[in-house]
């Protein structure tokens, strides 16, 4: 591991490429390697044994390759299995969770929504997130989960804007809207693709909250406490690795990421 090494960011499926790009945007100069579990999408309705076995040997293929930091970019997994990993493995690994934090310091209705699977809402690491943020920020903000497992499967066909989309979209967003929340968290990294369609809905009534960027620059700041940026000034690229068909994430894959791909290739393990 070195410098010149790269980073290693992984997903259920096609959703943490939103992370890509925003450390793509904060770190131009470093190369990436993405894996796309596909063959096991969505995460959202598998056990907690399954997600922890599952997460790390995907870490175990970005370990071998010499990675030098992992991004979990996925909220149900980074529940599940990041204290695991960072036990487990000698890298800096970065995990996701939704900006319930700022989400919170930003209402002012007092109700913000969350917008993620259910096997995020229903986590242990949900209920102790919103407990932290109440204790450190404000205990009168309430907070409501909203379930939507039909998000993921819009994101990877690549159905970005299209009528079932919308149609979604208003199904899952419009009764938040309703209950008064004006900020409304993107709690899983799929939901950052859908971002025009729920801005459409939402406009001048709540605000939409994606961590993205955030986790890119806390990437970024562990690298440099680490002295790992990577010093030459080359341009980033990006390797895809699916546990799928290709075939099966191709349209989703040109939508989500429409820069270079040096390799994309199915791996099985």
């Amino acid at each position: 591991m070195n410098k010149r090494s790269p980073i290693g960011v992984f997903d259920s499926g096609l959703g943490g490429l939103s992370i890509c790009r925003a450390i793509r945007d904060a770190l131009p100069q470093e190369q990436l390697l993405y894996f796309a579990d596909t063959a096991n999408n969505p995460y959202g309705n598998k056990s907690e044994q399954f997600l922890h076995q599952r997460a790390e040997q995907i870490v175990e293929f970005f370990s071998k390759r010499g990675c030098k930091a992992i991004v979990v970019a996925c909220n149900t997994a980074t529940v599940h299995s990041i204290n695991k990993l960072r036990a487990r493995f000698d890298i800096p690994v970065i995990g996701v969770e939704p900006g319930i934090k700022p989400a919170v310091k930003a209402t002012r209705t007092g109700r913000v929504g969350v917008l993620a699977t259910k096997q995020t809402l229903d986590s242990d690491s949900f209920a102790r997130l919103k407990h932290q943020v109440y204790t450190d920020v404000n205990t009168d903000v309430e907070v409501i989960g909203q379930a939507c497992p039909d998000f993921v499967a819009l994101v990877e066909s690549g159905r970005f804007d299209d009528t079932l989309t919308y149609e979604t979209v208003i199904n899952y967003v419009q009764p938040l809207i309703e209950q008064n929340c004006d900020q409304i968290v993107l709690g899983c990294t799929h939901f950052s693709f859908l971002t025009e369609p729920i801005s459409k809905l939402i406009a001048g009534k709540a605000s939409i909250v994606d961590t993205s960027m955030a986790i890119a620059l806390q990437l970024q700041r562990r690298l440099q406490a680490l002295e790992l940026i990577n010093p030459d000034d080359i341009g980033s690229a990006m390797s895809f690795f699916s546990s799928d068909s290709l075939e099966c994430s191709s349209n989703g894959l040109a939508n989500c990421w429409p820069f270079e791909l040096n390799v994309a290739r199915q791996v099985n393990f």
